[in-house]
């Protein structure tokens, strides 16, 4: 998939923005992050350390389903993935370009960027969804607007 973004032209269907593919379990962000209140980072735990903010092992979620909705068709699910050492196996829903880096920590424990700024208000969705662009001028617009490290404008940060 080529992007042309330097003429102004950008293919929509290339950004994945309203991308809301249905995932092997019913996992709703709003029960958790909303309703609940559980911060990003307790299930993301690599978006602090890592380039991946990464999708939470099971055991994670079986931390409070141990004794919440422990009879719970979905949680069934979880439990059957960890009794048979099989990955659940999540649908990708926010998609960056292969050519171009991104670090998850350099922007959430550096920069302090809240998770909602890229992947809108997680807290309020039943099923994820890629609320944003993510193409390159949606990411030059947010380094122009916030102090960033010396080069954050140069090329060669993302792309190498």
């Amino acid at each position: 998939i080529i992007l042309i973004v330097l003429s102004g032209i950008v293919c929509l269907a290339c950004t994945g923005q309203d991308y809301e593919p249905v995932q092997p379990i019913a996992y709703s962000h709003k029960v958790h992050a909303g309703d609940n209140k559980i911060p990003c980072l307790y299930c993301h735990f690599g978006a602090e350390k890592s380039r991946h903010a990464g999708i939470p092992p099971a055991s994670v979620c079986m931390n409070c389903h141990k004794k919440i909705k422990t009879d719970s068709p979905e949680i069934g699910k979880i439990k059957e993935a960890i009794e048979k050492n099989r990955p659940i196996e999540w649908v990708k829903v926010h998609r960056f370009p292969d050519f171009a880096y991104f670090n998850h920590s350099q922007h959430v424990a550096v920069g302090k960027v809240a998770c909602q700024e890229c992947h809108g208000p997680v807290e309020t969705m039943t099923l994820l969804k890629q609320v944003k662009e993510m193409t390159m001028g949606w990411c030059l617009d947010c380094h122009r607007k916030r102090p960033v490290t010396p080069g954050g404008l140069d090329c060669a940060k993302c792309h190498y």
